[in-house]
């Protein structure tokens, strides 16, 4: 029996053990569970550690639509309980895009209250993404306007090629950005040029994003229309060597510290670091260093 297993975005087959099988089986019940909108994947050898959601509804260029939200949702229920996710990559497996948005379509046939439904349940989608207790990379190898770059910017960490568009362009259509968009880019940025930018429905590019200090990465497309994936991956594997309780303690001392002043802010950092004292990983690094070796942290 063979598995399909992707590096690199890259696919083969080989033959997989028992184990193999059997958590490959587990990582992508949630997906044959509840439609193929988000698929899972769990890379392995030196990379394991890395999960990828790849969004994966091409036929409406990954627009949210009621399904995706649900797909998604549950997924990342599963994800934040695993200690094995270290870093978690958001890509889309459709070139040339990664999300356009709310599914228009789709809502066109809502009513009123159930278009507040569904923006309640984006909102709290993209929440989610923003509490996941792992950094989050997103990877921008296509368009990400309205949702999608609210999506992205729900993230700790966005990549993106140099020919990727962007833009919160809710106001073309008489509305404002709804899941939490008119919030963080204000805190990504300066209050005034996240103002132009929402009042303007302004799009740009991967290079005007770094620019502005949107996009902590852009990088030259390539033939593979993967180019911000591969940055991503890159960045993932330097955080995966740390502690892992460290950095999710860090991810939460600067996540809560930005919400409040200064002084609560030490309090914070103070309470987070607390928790890394008793941790088996802090006494092997101290160890580690020691023997002048490479740590080996377990997450414990």
């Amino acid at each position: 029996m063979t598995f399909l297993i992707s590096t690199l975005g890259r696919c083969s087959t080989r033959p997989a053990t028992l184990h193999q099988i059997n958590r490959l089986c587990k990582a992508n019940y949630s997906v044959a569970a509840t439609g193929q909108e988000v698929l899972v994947e769990r890379l392995t050898g030196e990379q394991k550690g890395i999960t990828v959601l790849g969004l994966n509804r091409p036929e409406a260029k990954n627009a949210f639509s009621r399904g995706l939200v649900q797909t998604f949702s549950n997924i990342l229920n599963e994800i934040k309980r695993d200690n094995g996710s270290r870093v978690v990559v958001l890509r889309s497996l459709t070139p040339g895009i990664f999300c356009a948005g709310a599914d228009l379509k789709e809502r066109k046939g809502m009513t009123e209250e159930e278009v507040k439904e569904f923006v309640t349940g984006l909102r709290q989608l993209l929440i989610s993404i923003e509490q996941l207790p792992m950094p989050v990379i997103a990877a921008l190898d296509g368009a990400a306007l309205g949702g999608g770059l609210e999506m992205a910017l729900a993230c700790d960490i966005r990549t993106a090629a140099n020919t990727t568009k962007m833009g919160l362009v809710e106001t073309k259509l008489a509305i404002i950005p709804g899941a939490g968009g008119t919030q963080r880019l204000p805190r990504i940025l300066s209050p005034s040029l996240a103002k132009e930018l929402i009042f303007t429905a302004r799009v740009f590019n991967g290079e005007e994003a770094k620019e502005m200090g949107i996009v902590n990465h852009v990088v030259p497309q390539n033939e593979t229309k993967d180019a911000a994936y591969r940055k991503a991956l890159t960045l993932a594997e330097e955080i995966l060597p740390n502690g892992p309780v460290g950095v999710r303690m860090a991810k939460l001392a600067i996540d809560k510290g930005m919400q409040v002043d200064l002084s609560t802010g030490y309090s914070i950092e103070e309470v987070c670091y607390a928790q890394v004292i008793p941790t088996k990983d802090r006494l092997e690094g101290l160890k580690a260093f020691a023997e002048k070796r490479k740590p080996v942290y377990k997450g414990e």
